[in-house]
């Protein structure tokens, strides 16, 4: 396996401390890092994210990861994950995160 970049593996490192039932944004991830921005974070998930937790690391408008989220959806029901449900009425609409609930800001942990 190739090696990471430094910046690549000290998001994925966030990532892994993320507790199950909770979320971080891209920019949460980059601001706890003290550098990069919510793209740079996005680019390392979509790059290298699959052998992490990838479903905890989010938009923070709450929406599922495009074309992952049935996938990121049953890991949220079986963690737990605070959900906003879709209106009964609004066919095929997906729940989002609640994300005044489920958002972790990292207390407790160190890297």
């Amino acid at each position: 396996m190739e090696e990471l970049p430094d910046y690549a593996e000290r998001v994925l490192e966030v990532a892994e401390l993320i507790p199950p039932g909770r979320v971080m944004t891209y920019g949460d991830v980059a601001e706890w890092l003290g550098e990069g921005g919510p793209r740079q974070v996005g680019r390392v998930m979509a790059l290298y994210g699959a052998a992490v937790p990838w479903w905890r690391v989010v938009r923070s408008d709450g929406v599922l990861l495009p074309g992952h989220e049935l996938s990121a959806l049953a890991e949220y029901r079986s963690e737990s994950t605070p959900l906003r449900e879709a209106p009964r009425g609004a066919e095929g609409h997906l729940p989002r995160l609640d994300m005044k609930r489920a958002r972790w800001d990292g207390e407790g942990s160190h890297i």
